[in-house]
């Protein structure tokens, strides 16, 4: 009985070496992937030159363009959750300052009103808008793009746009994540295709639950509540740092080429597989959810019925945004930014 013993620890012994095998030599491939990302010139129109318009208010050629010296190593991103539709019912602005290991994520509310000329002024609608007026997906983000700089002061340097598959895929990569559910969250939308029924209390979501959490808003009458948008972003933003806490792990090292992997078969971005990979390791240098910093866009009200605009507070947009994802070496000011009120 003893001998068997003997030769079943040696053969725990060797599955574990081998597995630390793979590990290592599955991080030296990652590692000599790693490219740090080339962040571009961010353009802002010059105060010293008259430049014409299109309908939207977007800048046309030839464009009169100053450009403003930035922060080294510091990066920002758009990042977007599309519905099954064209929607963009998630819009979030990430910057990630490598001196610092400091991450921040802005949540702009999908009913922010923005100043552009269309009957729909609402945020949500920029990408649909971009990608229907014969854009495409590149239309489409430089549309979203475009009227998330009028309410920051500057043009994210990157995208990623993630669809509910994407997510759910994400998601269970990592095993699920742990999310404290504060209620019954029951709703049956045949027309959506959505069905949520979670029960209270802490438990681990795969990933389908996990984006039920994240979409609820609308509960069935008598059986759940219904919350507000900014409650859904909270929601939201929690299954992010759930994800991160699950990626930084130890043992999540094994699971960064699954991860990749994702991202390029499901995930549109225009970071290249070896930025990705960089991230990817600066994400495990942060140390900690407590170094990334999770905000939602200030508002100052709604403008009520029939449209309920969402209005940003333009004070406390500069405040948050110069303490936060501000990449240039001078402050955003009040000419950088087109609040509409």
């Amino acid at each position: 009985m003893k001998k068997k013993s003997k030769i079943l620890l040696k053969i725990l012994i060797g599955l574990v070496g081998l597995l630390l095998l793979a590990a290592a030599v599955g991080w030296l491939i990652i590692r000599s992937m790693m490219q740090q990302p080339e962040p571009p010139p961010i353009p802002i129109p010059s105060p010293h030159n008259e430049v014409e318009k299109d309908e939207y208010g977007e800048l046309l050629p030839p464009q009169v363009m100053q450009f403003e010296e930035r922060r080294p190593n510091f990066f920002t991103f758009v990042i977007v959750g599309l519905t099954e539709g064209l929607n963009a019912n998630t819009i979030m602005v990430g910057a990630y300052d490598v001196a610092t290991n400091q991450a921040y994520i802005v949540s702009i509310p999908r009913d922010t009103r923005v100043d552009v000329q269309r009957n729909n002024r609402k945020i949500v609608s920029a990408y649909p808008v971009g990608r229907l007026n014969g854009g495409g997906h590149e239309g489409g983000i430089n549309r979203l793009k475009y009227e998330v700089s009028t309410l920051v002061g500057f043009r994210p340097d990157f995208y990623i746009r993630v669809d509910y598959e994407a997510f759910i895929r994400m998601v269970d990569a990592v095993g699920g994540v742990e999310l404290y559910v504060p209620f019954r969250m029951y709703y049956h939308d045949p027309y959506q295709n959505l069905y949520i029924d979670l029960q209270a209390g802490l438990q681990t979501l795969a990933g389908a639950d996990a984006l039920r959490f994240a979409r609820y808003r609308t509960g069935t009458a008598g059986v759940s509540p219904t919350i507000s948008d900014y409650q859904r972003i909270e929601h939201q933003q929690q299954v992010i740092a759930a994800v991160v806490r699950e990626v930084m792990r130890p043992a999540s090292i094994l699971r960064i080429p699954e991860l990749i992997g994702i991202f390029n078969d499901y995930v549109y971005s225009d970071l290249t597989t070896g930025e990705l990979a960089w991230f990817a390791n600066e994400l495990r240098r942060i140390g900690g959810t407590n170094n990334i910093h999770f905000y939602t866009l200030p508002m100052a009200g709604t403008s009520g019925s029939p449209m309920w605009y969402e209005l940003a507070d333009e004070a406390g947009v500069l405040e948050l945004v110069n303490r936060t994802i501000n990449p240039l070496v001078r402050d955003i000011t009040t000419g950088d930014v087109r609040i509409a009120r």
